[in-house]
């Protein structure tokens, strides 16, 4: 039997938390949070890392059952053990991460995606079912097409259109255009505004972009270490209000200016780069890049692109199928020693796998670029592990990494002092060039600040600086060029002063 489509005409869900809480042994993840998210509301939640964010939405959704508190839907109680209990509810989430089978077809995952199918489908009475759901749409995909063969844009509102097939009325979206160009990003929010604003639909979004709060939510509510702290009209709050609501009394560090005719003789060169991905599938093709002394370039693209295939190429993690870095007229192999020697440093994506050895202390991992020169290794190759923690302990506190120990694991530091670390161990020296790699990903507004600061910093000393990053706005904040990555080539290159935000999106998405 076939789903009844006509239900996705309903009313929207309106739907309150009163004193949730949700106590984890001694963490209280939730402390007495009470949201009310109105029927037809465009409704976007706030909050750093660790704020509690995902906890609420797990209680709403029913992964979590709240140690105190009620949740109401449509003004009555009701009882979600279950995520099958949330979506006979009418309440479902579209996640970070795409959750379709890439091999199947656009009608194939939305009818799969159903709790009541029979033994035995009958997919002509569901195609035409679903024809007939999406002709009631504001946005289509089309049912033959492999999933496999969709843009990111295409995926991202079958994920929505997934969940209103299944009468989902009330939305969670979480952080729904981090894989999505500017363009694509602003059309899918938009439609799903539209449909909130005539009614069709309530949305909850997570989101860390102050753009898209500003320009679609109706409504915002502040989350800060477990508390609700505040929220209300978006048009009656400024975002300086809605961030300071988010980090609190916490110290922002403010950047430094950006230092015009910077002199310096570094000069840097990606020549005809070609590189594979982990399939033996060209990811890199024929990349040519020139970074000066005392500018950061951008890249900017959506994932999956060739950007981590690069940066992984010129830190040695993956070979070079052809082409040549050169630093200052001479080849950089990305050795151990071409590192010392061309005083070259990185802020990888993912710092805790890609940057770390998860269960050595704070004080080995930052000693990894000096533990075999003086002081810290006498005869060549004799440690000093006391002159390793006298250095460690004066770089902690250089860049205020939070650690009850520098003989603590590293693994045991919040994501954010992880990379804390990794900046005293690559940017306490003399740092010519800089490749950088989603270095804000995940972290709280302090540590994003702190990062980008450091960045700027090394950018105003005569730093060549390659910066990595899959947000736009990052890129735009903190380049002086800005290159797009699509298809694993360059295929535009624009003075950051001179940048137009759709511009840069169509190059992106391949469309320019």
């Amino acid at each position: 039997m076939t789903l009844a489509v006509a239900k996705t005409a309903a009313r929207a869900i309106g739907l309150e938390c009163r004193g949730m809480t949700k106590i984890f042994g001694s963490l209280v993840a939730l402390d007495d949070v009470s949201i009310t998210v109105k029927p037809g509301a465009f409704h976007a939640l706030l909050g750093e890392n660790g704020a509690g964010k995902s906890t609420l939405v797990k209680c709403i959704m029913g992964f979590y059952q709240p140690t105190r508190g009620q949740l109401l839907v449509n003004g009555a109680e009701a009882r979600i053990d279950t995520p099958a209990a949330a979506r006979d509810a009418g309440i479902g989430m579209v996640y970070q991460h795409f959750t379709l089978v890439p091999c199947l077809t656009v009608a194939e995952n939305m009818v799969i995606s159903r709790g009541d199918l029979p033994a035995v489908i009958d997919w002509k009475a569901e195609k035409a079912a679903l024809a007939a759901f999406m002709e009631r749409m504001p946005f289509r995909v089309p049912l033959e097409a492999p999933v496999a063969n969709l843009a990111a844009g295409e995926k991202q509102k079958l994920e929505i259109l997934k969940q209103l097939y299944l009468d989902q009325r009330f939305l969670i979206l979480d952080e729904p255009t981090s894989v999505l160009t500017p363009a694509e990003a602003d059309e899918i929010l938009g439609l799903v505004r539209d449909m909130a604003a005539r009614g069709d639909i309530t949305v909850l979004m997570i989101t860390h972009k102050f753009r898209e709060v500003t320009a679609f939510a109706d409504s915002v509510s502040v989350l800060r270490r477990g508390l609700y702290v505040g929220g209300g009209a978006v048009s009656d709050m400024t975002t300086d209000q809605m961030s300071r609501l988010m980090i609190g009394e916490t110290k922002v560090r403010k950047s430094a200016a950006r230092l015009a005719d910077v002199v310096s003789d570094t000069k840097v060169e990606l020549n005809a780069l070609y590189v594979d991905d982990s399939d033996g599938m060209p990811a890199v093709e024929a990349l040519d890049l020139k970074i000066a002394g005392g500018e950061i370039v951008g890249i900017a693209g959506v994932s999956g692109n060739g950007q981590s295939e690069l940066v992984e190429a010129i830190s040695g993690q993956r070979p070079l199928k052809d082409g040549r870095i050169f630093i200052n007229g001479r080849p950089f192999d990305a050795t151990r020693k071409d590192y010392d020697t061309f005083k070259v440093f990185g802020l990888p994506e993912e710092p805790l796998k890609n940057a770390t050895v998860r269960r050595m202390s704070v004080a080995e991992n930052i000693a990894f670029r000096s533990f075999d020169k003086p002081p810290m290794a006498g005869l060549g190759w004799w440690l000093r592990p006391s002159e390793m923690r006298r250095k460690a302990t004066d770089l902690i506190a250089s860049y205020r990494v939070k650690t009850p120990s520098p003989d603590t694991p590293i693994e045991n530091l919040s994501g954010g002092n992880v990379q804390r670390a990794v900046l005293a161990r690559e940017l306490s020296g003399d740092v010519r060039v800089l490749v950088v790699a989603n270095p804000c990903f995940g972290l709280d507004f302090a540590s994003v600040a702190e990062i980008r600061a450091q960045i700027i910093d090394q950018r105003n000393k005569g730093a060549a600086v390659l910066l990595v990053s899959e947000d736009l706005d990052e890129v735009l904040e903190l380049s002086d060029r800005i290159a797009v990555m699509s298809g694993g080539r360059i295929t535009y290159v624009v003075p950051a002063a001179e940048a137009d935000r759709n511009t840069i999106g169509k190059h992106m998405a391949g469309h320019a």
